[in-house]
C-alpha cells in the first residue's frame, strides 16, 4: 500500500490514519482508532532497547517450544511409555495456539497490546511450570495447552506492536529482526532440549522458562508506552469494550481449527472430526461472521479479496511444508545420522540462520517502501519447492553431512525472503485500516501452518515410518508379527534415538525406513509447495488503491454505518 500522506520517516506510524475513502466496516473503524493514535509519540532510544530486550525473551521462549521436544521427546516418551502419542507433544501446544490466534487481534484492540502481551506470558510460564512438574501424560499435555493458548498471543502481538512503532521505510528490517529472534529460538530450542536433557532430565527443559517468562512479562508491561494502541477518543466502559467482542465467532473459528487438526493428529486421519470442522462448524462461523455478528473477529468481507484469500492459502501451505524441515531434520540427523540429541539439534542453526539471512537481507537492501512486492514474492515462491526436491533426494546417510547442511540453509534463506516479501505484499493488497486484521488473520494462518505440520506431517511421517519398518523386516526374513518385533516398531515410530542402541540387521533396517519415511515425508512437502506457487501467482499485483470501484463502494459503507449510528444513538436518547 503506498503511502500519501507524505514522506515517511523513522517514527512515522506504519498504519496512516483512516481517511473517508478507507474501509469502513466496524472492526476496520476500530482499527483505524487504534492506527490513528498508537504511534503519535517517539519512543526514547532506553525505552525502545528495553521493549526489543523484553519482547524478544517471550518471542524466543515460545519459538523454543516449538523445536525442544524434537530431541527431548524419546525421553518423555519413555517416561509415560507413550510412544504412540508422541506426535501429541508438540500438537498440544500448536493446536490451541493456532486456534485461539485469532481472537488475539480483536483483544489487543480492545485491551491494548501490552496488556495482552503480559497476560500471554505469565500464563506461558503456568503451562511450562505445569508440564514441568507432571506426573502422568495426561497432565503433561494439560501443561502443553496451556502454554500454547497462551503462544497464540505472542507471536501475532508482537508484530502489530513492530507495525505500530515502525515506519514504512523499516518495515521490512523491523520484521525481518522479529523473524531472526523467531527462527533463532526455534533452532535454539533443539539445541537447549537435546544439551539441557541428558544432565538434568527432560524437566528442566520447561520449569526454567517460567521466571524468565514472569520477568519479561514483566519488563515488557512497564516499557511499552501505554499510549501504544490505545485510542484518545475511545471513551467507553471496560464492559463496553468487553461487549464488542465476538464470542461467538470465535468459539466457532476455535472449534473449526480445533476439531480439523483434531482430525489431522495422531498416526490415522479421522474422517468424522475433519467433515464436522468442515460441514458444520466452518458454515456456522461464516454465517454468523456475516449475518449475526455485528463486530466480526475476522471480518469475512476481508476474505472476499482474492489477494487477501490468496495469501492466506498460500501462507498456511507454503508454513506448513517449511515445518517439516524443521520438525524432521533433527529426527533424520538422530535416525538416520545416529547423532547425539544435542548434536541433531544443532542441525536446525543452519536454516534458520539461513531463514534470519534472508528475512534481513530482503528487509534491509529492498523492503523500504510501502507498494507491491509481487515478483519477488513469486521468485522466491518458485525457489522453495526446488529446495524442499533437494533435500528429499539428499537425506540419505551416504549423502555428504556437509552437503545436507547446506542445503538446508539454502532452504532457510528462501523462507525467510518468501516471509517477508508476502507479508509486506498482502498490506499493499488491503485497506490501511484493516491492517490490524490482516496481520493478525495471516499470524493465525502461519501458526495455523505449525500445527497443521506438526499434526498432518507427524501422522504422515508415523504412517510413513510404520510401513517401512513392516517391509524392512520382513524384507529381510524377520517376522513384524513377532511380539518382540511388533514392540520394536512401537518403540521406533517414537523415539529416533532408539534406532543408535540397535545392531545389526535391525539397526539396518530402522535407519533405511527413517530415509524413506523422510524421503516420503518431504516429497509430501514438495507437492505442497507447488500448489503454493499458483496460489501467491494468483495473489495479483495491484494494490487497494490502484483497484477501480473500491472507493467508490467503501464510501458507500461507511455512509450507511454512519446513518445506523445516528439511529443508534436517537433510539438510545428516546
Amino acid at each position: 500500500m503506498t503511502v500519501r500522506n507524505g514522506p515517511s520517516s523513522e517514527t512515522s506510524p506504519l498504519l496512516p490514519p483512516r481517511s473517508p475513502s478507507s474501509h469502513s466496516s466496524k472492526s476496520s473503524t476500530s482499527s483505524a482508532r487504534h492506527v490513528e493514535h498508537g504511534s503519535e509519540q517517539t519512543i526514547s532510544v532506553y525505552r525502545g532497547a528495553a521493549i526489543v530486550a523484553s519482547l524478544g525473551m517471550i518471542i524466543f521462549l515460545q519459538a523454543c517450544n516449538f523445536s525442544l521436544l524434537t530431541t527431548t521427546q524419546s525421553s518423555i516418551a519413555a517416561e509415560f511409555d507413550a510412544f504412540e502419542e508422541a506426535t501429541w507433544f508438540t500438537s498440544a501446544y500448536l493446536i490451541p495456539m493456532s486456534s485461539i490466534t485469532p481472537l488475539m487481534g480483536r483483544l489487543s484492540q480492545v485491551f491494548s497490546p501490552r496488556i495482552c502481551i503480559f497476560v500471554s506470558a505469565l500464563v506461558f510460564g503456568l503451562g511450562s511450570l505445569i508440564a514441568a512438574f507432571s506426573r502422568s501424560l495426561e497432565w503433561f499435555l494439560v501443561g502443553r495447552v496451556v502454554a500454547g493458548s497462551a503462544g497464540a498471543g505472542v507471536t501475532s502481538v508482537a508484530i502489530i506492536i513492530v507495525l505500530q512503532v515502525g515506519g514504512a521505510k523499516h518495515r521490512g528490517l523491523l520484521l525481518g529482526v522479529t523473524n531472526s529472534i523467531i527462527t533463532t529460538g526455534v533452532s535454539l530450542g533443539a539445541v537447549l532440549g537435546g544439551v539441557i536433557e541428558p544432565r538434568l532430565g527432560w524437566r528442566a527443559v520447561f520449569w526454567p522458562q517460567t521466571p524468565l517468562l514472569i520477568l519479561a512479562g514483566i519488563a515488557v508491561f512497564l516499557s511499552i508506552p501505554s499510549h501504544l494502541g490505545a485510542s484518545k477518543n475511545d471513551t467507553r466502559s471496560l464492559r463496553e469494550r468487553l461487549m464488542q467482542i465476538d464470542y461467538l465467532g470465535a468459539v466457532l473459528l476455535t472449534l473449526t481449527i480445533f476439531v480439523l487438526l483434531l482430525g489431522l493428529s495422531g498416526r490415522s486421519i479421522k474422517a468424522i472430526p475433519i467433515l464436522v470442522s468442515l460441514l458444520v462448524f466452518l458454515p456456522l462461523f461464516t454465517f454468523v461472521e456475516l449475518r449475526v455478528s455485528p463486530d466480526p473477529i475476522i471480518p469475512v468481507s476481508l476474505l472476499s479479496s482474492r489477494g487477501l484469500l490468496l495469501s492466506c492459502l498460500a501462507t498456511v501451505t507454503f508454513m506448513a511444508s517449511r515445518w517439516s524441515v524443521l520438525f524432521y531434520t533433527p529426527v533424520y540427523a538422530i535416525g538416520v545420522r545416529l547423532w547425539a540429541p544435542a548434536a541433531a539439534g544443532s542441525i536446525l542453526i543452519p536454516t534458520n540462520l539461513g531463514f534470519a539471512i534472508g528475512g534481513l537481507a530482503v528487509g534491509a537492501l529492498h523492503i523500504r517502501r510501502a507498494g507491491s512486492f509481487y515478483f519477488p514474492s513469486l521468485f522466491f515462491t518458485v525457489l522453495f519447492p526446488i529446495s524442499l526436491l533437494s533435500m528429499a533426494l539428499s537425506g540419505t546417510a551416504a549423502f555428504p553431512a556437509a552437503g545436507y547442511v547446506v542445503l538446508t540453509f539454502i532452504n532457510g534463506a528462501v523462507t525467510g525472503a518468501v516471509v517477508n516479501y508476502t507479508l509486506v505484499h498482502a498490506l499493499h493488497l488491503t485497506p490501511p485500516a484493516t491492517h490490524f486484521i490482516v496481520t493478525s488473520l495471516l499470524a493465525t494462518f502461519r501458526g495455523f501452518a505449525g500445527s497443521f505440520g506438526a499434526a498432518a506431517g507427524g501422522g504422515i511421517f508415523a504412517r510413513f515410518l510404520s510401513s517401512f519398518l513392516y517391509e524392512g523386516f520382513q524384507n529381510h526374513g524377520i517376522d513384524p508379527k513377532e511380539e518382540r518385533i511388533r514392540e520394536l516398531i512401537r518403540r521406533l515410530v517414537g523415539s529416533p534415538a532408539l534406532v543408535g542402541k540397535l545392531q545389526g540387521v535391525e539397526r539396518e533396517v530402522a535407519v533405511a525406513s527413517y530415509e524413506g519415511a523422510l524421503r516420503g515425508l518431504f516429497l509430501v512437502a514438495v507437492a505442497v509447495g507447488v500448489g503454493v506457487v499458483f496460489a501467491q501467482a494468483g495473489t495479483g499485483w495491484k494494490g487497494w488503491e490502484e483497484r477501480p470501484g473500491e472507493h467508490e463502494r467503501d464510501s458507500e459503507e461507511q455512509r450507511r454505518d454512519e446513518v445506523e449510528e445516528a439511529e443508534r444513538a436517537e433510539f438510545g436518547a428516546a
